[in-house]
């Protein structure tokens, strides 16, 4: 009980520096949340999406699993995304993974974990797709970097590839999607290029068609 305690305590502290520095923080904390992100990352206590950002409380609205995965069937991520963009109007989608990713390295293995197993299948897919190249990297840290970072990219397609993106896309032009690595060993995050804010890169399979007006109406819930 005494960790617990202690978080108690520490939330107290911080409060009160809170409350030195800018006297109105929790006022207008407490109004109206806007944030201009949706950060999509691991759920890796060692990379805080806030922390490594130097952003505030309300400026980066989160969601966080393990080895940042952008799975089609994952409804807490779909409700996240469709919050996200649909409500909050974030300008930017960033998914962002990290090396030294415990995830990623059981995905390379052949240990069973549990029930962890068929969320990292998903991770063992993406592997299996880009075996070929990563099979010419010596093993040990430079093929798990290298698959880090592959994971992102594909994460990123992966997202891209949701009608909540595109429909966005259509109506407004936003938001740009992102894809990050952070270093655990040097605190920086690494851009991959591969950015984007229209479907032209996707494969013609993965490309909806914008609704129509009439598509909408008839849709409704009682039409």
């Amino acid at each position: 009980m005494k960790f617990i305690e202690q978080l108690l305590l520490q939330n107290r502290a911080w409060v009160e520096q809170k409350g030195i520095e800018d006297p109105e923080f929790f006022n207008r904390l407490s109004e109206v949340q806007t944030p201009k992100f949706l950060w999509i990352g691991c759920s890796d206590s060692r990379v805080p999406a806030n922390d490594i950002t130097g952003t505030n409380p309300g400026e980066i609205f989160v969601h966080r699993n393990i080895a940042n995965m952008v799975v089609h069937t994952d409804m807490s991520m779909l409700s996240v995304l469709d919050y996200a963009v649909n409500v909050l109007e974030v300008r930017h989608v960033i998914v962002c993974g990290h090396y030294g990713c415990g995830g990623i390295r059981a995905a390379m293995g052949h240990k069973q974990f549990g029930l962890i197993d068929n969320w990292i299948r998903h991770i063992k897919d993406v592997y299996r797709i880009h075996e070929d190249e990563l099979k010419l990297i010596p093993e040990g840290r430079e093929r798990e970097n290298r698959f880090t970072e592959i994971n992102v990219v594909e994460q990123v397609f992966d997202l891209v590839e949701t009608s909540i993106i595109q429909n966005a896309w259509a109506k407004r032009q936003l938001p740009f999607v992102h894809g990050w690595v952070y270093d655990i060993h040097n605190g920086l995050i690494k851009c991959l290029k591969v950015t984007m804010n229209d479907n032209a890169q996707l494969p013609e399979v993965y490309r909806f068609n914008p609704p129509s007006q009439v598509d909408e109406v008839q849709t409704r819930p009682g039409h």
